[in-house]
């Protein structure tokens, strides 16, 4: 076997595990707001419970507990896509659990030319590389920003995280993950993707900020 049909078939391995991780992920959110729901009624009648004895301090506090907790589970992205949807809120949730903060703002057209499991595919690879990346940074530095929208014809994505500060190596244009591993093919799976897809991509690394950049050609927008 020729080392590119290993590569190619190691690739094609690492992306229907990671589909596997993302449906996954998604599932567990699911999971989380059927948990909620399931438990409405109880949190009714324990609030009643309360006013009935007049304790408004036990009320307020329990329902801060709720607020809490709901955060966890809440829809924060609706991006008009819903399997966007679905990968880009699992990973907020993801981060979130880890002690990272969320900035994103995203609107996608319902209907691409393109595959959504390669859109995905690139927002799931993003998302993964920027947690990792963050994880071990300070509690004001483990931030992640996500922009995504309509350009004219192409769909445009950009994600920025925080480095420990060392600026990453590059060979041949490309930057090297300090993962190596799973880590270093999904950065090669975006590339390949992009490249697939005829569209742009631009990696920076300056002064403790790591930002990459996607252009993806005619979306198919809806008529609003």
């Amino acid at each position: 076997m020729t080392l590119s049909k290993r590569t190619s078939r190691k690739i094609a391995a690492y992306q229907q595990e990671l589909i596997k991780t993302h449906y996954a992920e998604v599932e567990t959110m699911y999971r989380k707001m059927r948990g909620w729901r399931h438990d409405y009624r109880n949190h009714i009648q324990t609030m009643k419970s309360y006013a009935q004895n007049g304790d408004l301090e036990a009320i307020k506090s329990y329902l801060d507990d709720l607020d809490q907790d709901l955060r966890t589970v809440d829809t924060v992205i609706k991006t008009g896509n819903p399997m966007t949807d679905a990968i880009l809120n699992s990973k907020i949730s993801l981060a979130r659990d880890k002690g990272i903060k969320v900035i994103a703002d995203a609107n996608i057209p319902v209907l691409l030319k393109f595959s959504e499991l390669d859109l995905c595919s690139i927002i799931g690879n993003l998302f993964d590389n920027a947690i990792e990346a963050s994880v071990g940074l300070p509690e004001d530095k483990r931030v992640i920003r996500v922009y995504m929208d309509t350009k004219d014809t192409h769909l445009y994505i950009s994600f920025m995280n925080f480095t420990s500060g060392k600026k990453l190596r590059k060979i041949g244009g490309s930057y090297l993950s300090t993962k190596g591993g799973e880590h270093g093919l999904g950065l090669g799976r975006i590339d390949a993707i992009v490249k697939k897809l005829s569209g742009y991509l631009s990696r920076n690394s300056e002064d403790g900020v790591f930002t990459t950049e996607i252009l993806l050609p005619e979306p198919d927008i809806p008529d609003r």
